[in-house]
Order: structure tokens, then C-alpha cells, then sequence
């Protein structure tokens, strides 16, 4: 009994075509006879002009990506501008009671905020009366505490955004807890957060989209610990 023609299927063609790589060199007069329809038109094309298409597509696609990344790198030299600036601005400070103040306004400008407050805690007895150690709740302190990452995200009626001179204005904020140390804000080994809180930090937008949950945090949290090691000569 005779076996059935298994046909040949367009798998079949394919795989021949990848693994006998010179059949085109024994058979190049195909070249210029196959035709392909053309993906941009009805009009057939023949099998160089695809592939001429084809690397063309895949140049635009490759110009795009490096666009982004240029893009990319211009935003982040930036922004490490406006780190380095804003950081300059916190040094010059002679009065550490001066400090609060310094860092709200000069993270609206640098950093186009709308609105910016700060609490701190843990202070001297000489600035237990300042405006910024004021109004601040043992259930902020236990929120601020708990934080194992800047908050970023919609106004969810936070304690602390009472804190902003417009709070109905908050439709998105970043909530940056404040630790008293020197080292990464993290650390390495377990990633999880390390020094006491002594502080909260409050960011705010009429933007719902300008602080959200998927947004990067590097500048947010190289602000965090700057602010914190500022801050610790209040203490």
C-alpha cells in the first residue's frame, strides 16, 4: 500500500530557505522575478525591493530609539542640573532654622512644583515652636514610618496634605519620607529602609497625572535624602 504525499507546507518552504542559505546564489536570476506584495500598497515588488523596504523600517525604528535615548539623556542632565542647583542652594544656609523654608521654595522653583510643605521631627527644644514642627500627629508619624518608598499617586485625603496651602488644589502628590542617616536611602542588602523618620516632605499637583504610580523615583528619593541630611542640624 502506497503512503500518502505528505504536501509541503509554507513551514516547509521556510525552513529550507533558512538552512540553505546559498540557494539564492545558485538560483539568483529568482531574485529579480519573485514579487511580493508591497505592504504599503497593492502594487507587487520584488523580493530586493521588500528587503530593501524592510531595512529601511528597520533604520526609522532604530533613528526612533536613539531619538528617546537622546531625549532621555538631555532630560536626565537636566534634572541632575536642577539636583545639583537646588542642593547648592541648601549649603550656602548659615541659620539651620532657615533650612525648612529653603527647601520648600527652592523645590517649587527648580522643580516646577505647585505646592510644597514640610514637617520635621525629632528638632531641638529651641525650634520645637517653629512653624515647621508644628501640626504634626502621632498618625503622620506612624504613615511616615511605615513608607518603604516614596508615595506617588492620587490625593487619597492624606493627614499631611493639610499641610499645603491649598490642599483642595492636590490632585496628585509624592509623599517623601525624611530618615536621618548619611547612607543610600535604602539598603543594598535587604532594600528596605534605613534610619529614623524625621521628617515628611509633601509635594503636590492640580495635575492628576503629574505624580502616579508607575513614575520613576530616583530624583524623588535624591531629594528625600538630601533634605534629610540637611535637616539633621535642626537637631
Amino acid at each position: 500500500m502506497n503512503n500518502p504525499i505528505t504536501p509541503i507546507t509554507e513551514d516547509d518552504i521556510a525552513n529550507f530557505l533558512v538552512n540553505t542559505p546559498d540557494f539564492f546564489d545558485r538560483h539568483a536570476q529568482l531574485l529579480s522575478t519573485v514579487r511580493i506584495v508591497n505592504p504599503h500598497g497593492q502594487r507587487a515588488v520584488s523580493l530586493q525591493e521588500r528587503q530593501a523596504d524592510m531595512l529601511r523600517e528597520k533604520i526609522r525604528a532604530l533613528e526612533h530609539r536613539m531619538m528617546d535615548m537622546i531625549r532621555n539623556g538631555s532630560d536626565n542632565a537636566v534634572l541632575a542640573d536642577r539636583l545639583h542647583r537646588w542642593a547648592q542652594s541648601l549649603l550656602i544656609l548659615q541659620q539651620p532654622a532657615d533650612l525648612p523654608a529653603a527647601i520648600v521654595t527652592e523645590i517649587q522653583h527648580h522643580f516646577m512644583v505647585p505646592q510644597v510643605a514640610l514637617r520635621v521631627w525629632k528638632v531641638a527644644d529651641k525650634f520645637q515652636k517653629k512653624a515647621f514642627a508644628q501640626n504634626i500627629s502621632e498618625d503622620v508619624k506612624s504613615f511616615t514610618a511605615g513608607l518603604t518608598a516614596p508615595y506617588c499617586g492620587s490625593n487619597n485625603d492624606f493627614e499631611a496634605v493639610q499641610w499645603l496651602a491649598h490642599p483642595h488644589e492636590a490632585q496628585s502628590v509624592a509623599l517623601l519620607p525624611l530618615r536621618n542617616n548619611a547612607t543610600p536611602w535604602t539598603d543594598a542588602a535587604d532594600s528596605s529602609p534605613v534610619g529614623d523618620c524625621i521628617g515628611l516632605l509633601v509635594l503636590a499637583s492640580p495635575d492628576p497625572q503629574r505624580f502616579h504610580p508607575s513614575m520613576g523615583t530616583d530624583v524623588l528619593n535624591r531629594i528625600a535624602e538630601l533634605a534629610a541630611a540637611a535637616l539633621t542640624r535642626l537637631q
